[in-house]
C-alpha cells in the first residue's frame, strides 16, 4: 500500500510540474513565441526579397546623392535610421542646403509624406492588437511594408504579428544598410558627383508616371502638375514651390467636399424615389 501510495505521489509530482511548465508564462509561451517567429520569418524573407533589391539601389544613390550635396559620410546613415522615410530623406538634404525655412519645411514634409496617414488608418486595428510589437510597427511603416503587410494571405501557421514586424525591420535594415554602402563607399572610391542631385527629380518623376499608369483617377495628376506648372511661371523657380502647394491643398480640400456634397444629394434622391 505505502509503494502504491509513493507512485501515485510522484504520479501527481510529475504531472504538477508538466502543469506548471505549459501555464508558465517563461516555460513553453516564450517557446512558442520563438516557433511562431522563426516560421513567421521564413515565410517573410522571401517576400521581402524583391524590396531588398530596390532598396539597396535607391539606398546606395541616396548616400552618394547626400555626400555629394556635401554632408558628412555619416550622416545620411543617421537620417536613413531616423526618418526612415525615403523620399523625405532627399527632400531633407535638399532643405539641409537651402535657406532655413521651417514653415515651408514641414509643409513640404506633410505633402509628401502625409499618405501615413492612412497608412495607419488602415493597419490601425492589425497593429494595435500586437502588444509591444506595434511600437516598431508604427515606426518602420513605409510604402513597401504597407503594401505587404496591407495584402498577404497568411496560413494558418504563420503569426500575424511576427509576419508584420519580420517584414519591417527586414525592410528597414535593408534600407539603413543600402545607405551605409553609398555613403561609406563614396570615401573610397573616386566619383565624379557633380549632377547626381539629378537622382531626386528621376525620384519623383518615376513615382508620378507610376501613379499615373497605375492609378483610375487621374485628375489629381494633373492638378497637381498644371497648378506647379502655373506657379512656376507666375511666380519664378524660386519660391513657387510653397504657394503651388497651398493652392493644391485648396483645390483638393474643395473637390472632396463638392464630391461629398454630390454623392449625398444622389442618396437623397434615390432615397426619395423609393
Amino acid at each position: 500500500m505505502k509503494n502504491d501510495e509513493s507512485r501515485n505521489d510522484e504520479s501527481r509530482n510529475v504531472n504538477n510540474v508538466s502543469t506548471e511548465a505549459a501555464t508558465s508564462p517563461d516555460g513553453s509561451k516564450k517557446s512558442h513565441d520563438k516557433s511562431a517567429g522563426r516560421e513567421a520569418f521564413r515565410y517573410a524573407f522571401p517576400l521581402t526579397v524583391p524590396i531588398c533589391a530596390g532598396f539597396l539601389f535607391l539606398g546606395i544613390s541616396y548616400g552618394l546623392f547626400a555626400v555629394g550635396q556635401g554632408l558628412p559620410w555619416y550622416l545620411p546613415i543617421i537620417m536613413s535610421a531616423t526618418i526612415f522615410a525615403g523620399s523625405m530623406e532627399f527632400v531633407t538634404v535638399a532643405l539641409l542646403t537651402a535657406p532655413f525655412d521651417p514653415l515651408g519645411a514641414f509643409i513640404l514634409a506633410f505633402m509628401v509624406n502625409g499618405r501615413h496617414i492612412f497608412y495607419g488608418l488602415t493597419m490601425l486595428t492589425r497593429y494595435t492588437s500586437q502588444g509591444w510589437k506595434k511600437y516598431p510597427l508604427i515606426f518602420g511603416m513605409c510604402d513597401e511594408s504597407f503594401a505587404l503587410n496591407a495584402t498577404v494571405n497568411l496560413p494558418d501557421n504563420v503569426d500575424r504579428g511576427w509576419f508584420y514586424l519580420h517584414v519591417t525591420w527586414l525592410n528597414f535594415v535593408y534600407w539603413v544598410l543600402g545607405v551605409a554602402m553609398g555613403s561609406i563607399g563614396s570615401q573610397f572610391i573616386t566619383l565624379n558627383l557633380k549632377g547626381i542631385e539629378f537622382v531626386l527629380a528621376a525620384l519623383f518623376a518615376v513615382i508620378f508616371l507610376d501613379i499615373l499608369l497605375k492609378g483610375k483617377n487621374l485628375l489629381p495628376g494633373c492638378i497637381g502638375l498644371g497648378v506647379s506648372l502655373l506657379m512656376r511661371i507666375v511666380l519664378g523657380p524660386d519660391v513657387f514651390m510653397l504657394p503651388a502647394m497651398a493652392l493644391m491643398v485648396v483645390i483638393f480640400s474643395l473637390l472632396y467636399k463638392f464630391k461629398g456634397k454630390k454623392e449625398t444629394d444622389l442618396a437623397d434622391e434615390g432615397g426619395t424615389a423609393s
